[in-house]
């Protein structure tokens, strides 16, 4: 129950939240309905539906969850889809690399039987369905398989579906240069991980970053890091969490722990 009540507590909070500071003058204000902190659905909600699909994201989204996490990858013809792999073969009823197959062959494919029948005939999504999707009050953690070209066209689509306060780019150094040569207000999630997680920190403040993914692999972030982070205007994601990891997590001051399982938070 208690831990029910906090996560409840914590989805509610606002871009108010006196303990998050952003330095005076800092360009980046985000919007006044995002939340400050709760729960990550790591591609959505992953652990009882199939993963990067629009049936993974509603579930996360009528669970409460404060931001989604997907990956985006593009086709041989140039478009953007959802996919963590490098293939198709995991989370369809296909296979190939998705570089090699066009739009028109990745949408003829199940994507959700291979999870459960109950999923049988959902379709791998592109980016613009996913994002048309979204209520306007979610983070939406975009995470790049590819290379600056294709840190380009998403910047471009998040451009053109007006979610520039919404959608963060998670990207390393030179895809974040190329989505900013695109609009300079894109918000980026720096994944240039550096050899220690001080010099990381340092890393996403020199690069004008928005948000930081510390790893699990490094252990759980110190609150004094955490709090180093945010008196620099970043917001701190963490992949990934157990759901027993959630309050421990929050009282160090993570933002948004990323999660496959998904408790019920909604009232």
């Amino acid at each position: 129950m208690r831990s029910l009540t906090r996560l409840l507590v914590l989805l509610a909070s606002t871009a108010t939240v006196s303990c998050i500071s952003i330095p005076p003058g800092d360009p980046w204000q985000p919007a006044p309905w995002m939340p400050e902190q709760g729960i990550s659905a790591h591609r959505g909600a992953r652990e009882t539906h199939p993963e990067n699909t629009l049936v993974a994201f509603e579930e996360a989204i009528r669970l409460g969850v404060a931001q989604i996490e997907f990956d985006v990858r593009a086709t041989a013809d140039g478009q953007l889809i959802l996919m963590h792999d490098a293939t198709v073969d995991r989370t369809t009823d296909g296979s190939g690399f998705v570089h090699k197959l066009t739009l028109a062959q990745i949408k003829a494919l199940d994507a959700g039987s291979w999870k459960d029948e109950q999923f049988a005939g959902e379709r791998v999504p592109t980016l613009v369905e996913a994002l048309d999707m979204m209520p306007s009050d979610i983070w939406l953690n975009v995470h790049l398989k590819g290379d600056p070209e294709l840190a380009a066209s998403v910047a471009s689509t998040v451009v053109a579906e007006h979610l520039l306060e919404q959608a963060m780019l998670a990207v390393d150094g030179p895809s974040a240069e190329a989505a900013r040569a695109v609009h300079p207000d894109i918000l980026i999630c720096d994944m240039d991980r550096k050899l220690t997680r001080w010099s990381y920190l340092r890393h996403a403040i020199r690069t004008d970053a928005n948000f930081l993914q510390y790893h699990w692999s490094r252990g759980r972030p110190s609150t004094r890091y955490v709090s180093k982070a945010h008196e620099a205007g970043l917001r701190v994601n963490y992949c990934c969490a157990d759901a027993n990891d959630l309050d421990d997590l929050f009282d160090r001051g993570v933002n948004f722990p990323l999660a496959d399982e998904i408790p019920e938070l909604s009232p």
